[in-house]
């Protein structure tokens, strides 16, 4: 009798609901991504301790400590089951709501805005794990849905608004950047589960309509900021002065940089908030365009191994789920590299896994363990009653 090799066997027992082992599934966890992470991580450690001025305990030792929650975190979610996941998707959904009324009720005031919770001695920021919490919801309810399914506008209401509803409390904080990030991640959701084209396309058009209102309406901050990005040398020491300043240190590092603590634009303080939105012009200053393409490679591979993972599922919730997660991180990296790059107006959006800042690397890392377990249980079949 010839027995099948471990992988196939593996998979039929997956496929009829068996589970394995921990050890088993330890195994099973993609441990060259796990590799790619802490690369990441490297990077914005090394990042950080150059914008504390070589002093670890400003900004990098946090960096690090939080990493490593988040990355036992990541494991340990890893090897949760995919099914019992799907099944607390919209409870963990209603945390998050939750949450979000929460912060509008009794949040932290910083900067204008009110964005913040205490949890015990963790400072968290609901709208960030918003993010993950919705791709898990709408992951949820798109796994169910057939093609007949999709053309039914009715169908369609309760994922909508799931939408809707985080993205009015986030807009309530004022948090306008996060709540566009999170609309964008749910039109996402919609166009990878098949929705039709023409009712995006009804959509925009909608949105285009009301835009000169919504702009009407945005603080004045808010304003400042889309005209100092079409242009920024009308208030250069005032309003367009970060992005100016931003734009100096991404031109000065060169091809290879200037070194290791030697960068101007940072440690002769013209560089704002170097520490969290603009460290990667601390990153390009210092180590040049080489050290730029190579940090952005690292970030690309990231998201590659989200769309593969996504292309291996054998279950709509995982690719759902895969897809949702590496478009989430996508959306960090673009939104911040372009932002400072003067590509689009600045917003508070870290570069994740390299900015300082727990929420971000925590929810990050989250994410990450989500996509974790659809990676070691992609082969398992859900069974009819869940759909």
């Amino acid at each position: 009798m010839i027995l099948p090799d471990n992988r196939t066997y593996e998979r039929r027992l997956l496929m009829r609901g068996y589970s394995f082992g921990v050890l088993e599934k330890l195994w099973a966890i993609p441990w060259l991504f796990v590799l790619l992470l802490c690369a990441v991580a490297g990077v914005g450690y090394v990042a950080l301790l150059s914008a504390g001025e070589g002093v670890a305990e400003a900004y990098a030792s946090k960096h690090a400590l939080r990493f490593g929650f988040g990355l036992v975190l990541m494991l340990s979610l890893s090897l949760v089951d995919i099914r019992v996941i799907a099944r607390l998707a919209w409870p963990a959904y209603a945390v998050g709501v939750g949450l979000l009324v929460l912060v509008l009720l009794h949040g932290n005031v910083g900067k204008g805005a009110q964005r913040w919770i205490d949890i015990g001695p963790v400072q968290l920021q609901p709208s960030e794990l918003m993010k993950i919490l919705l791709v898990l919801a709408l992951a949820s309810w798109f796994r169910r849905a057939s093609w007949e399914r999709m053309g039914n506008p009715l169908f369609l209401i309760p994922p909508a608004l799931a939408v809707l509803v985080p993205v009015a409390l986030i807009l309530k904080q004022p948090n306008l950047g996060t709540a566009l990030i999170t609309a964008t991640i749910g039109a996402a959701m919609f166009w990878a589960a098949g929705v039709r084209l023409w009712k995006f396309a009804i959509l925009f058009a909608g949105v285009g309509l009301a835009a000169p209102i919504a702009y009407e309406r945005l603080h004045d901050y808010q304003r400042a900021r889309i005209t100092t990005f079409l242009d920024p040398e009308s208030d250069p020491l005032g309003a367009g002065y970060n992005i100016i300043q931003s734009k100096i240190a991404l031109g000065s590092g060169g091809l290879w940089g200037k070194g290791f603590l030697q960068g101007t634009q940072g440690h002769l303080n013209f560089l704002p908030e170097k520490q969290t939105d603009f460290i990667f012009t601390m990153v390009a200053e210092e180590f040049g365009l080489v050290g730029a393409l190579g940090t952005l490679a690292l970030l690309a591979l990231v998201i590659v191994f989200a769309l593969l993972t996504a292309l291996r599922c054998r279950h709509g919730f995982g690719r759902l789920l895969a897809l949702g997660l590496g478009m989430n991180f996508f959306l960090y990296v673009f939104v911040n590299i372009a932002m400072v790059t003067g590509s689009i107006p600045v917003g508070g959006v870290p570069l994740p896994l390299i900015s300082h800042g727990g929420s971000a690397v925590l929810t990050v890392m989250l994410g990450f363990g989500l996509l974790g377990s659809v990676h070691v249980h992609r082969d398992v079949e859900f069974a009819a009653s869940h759909d």
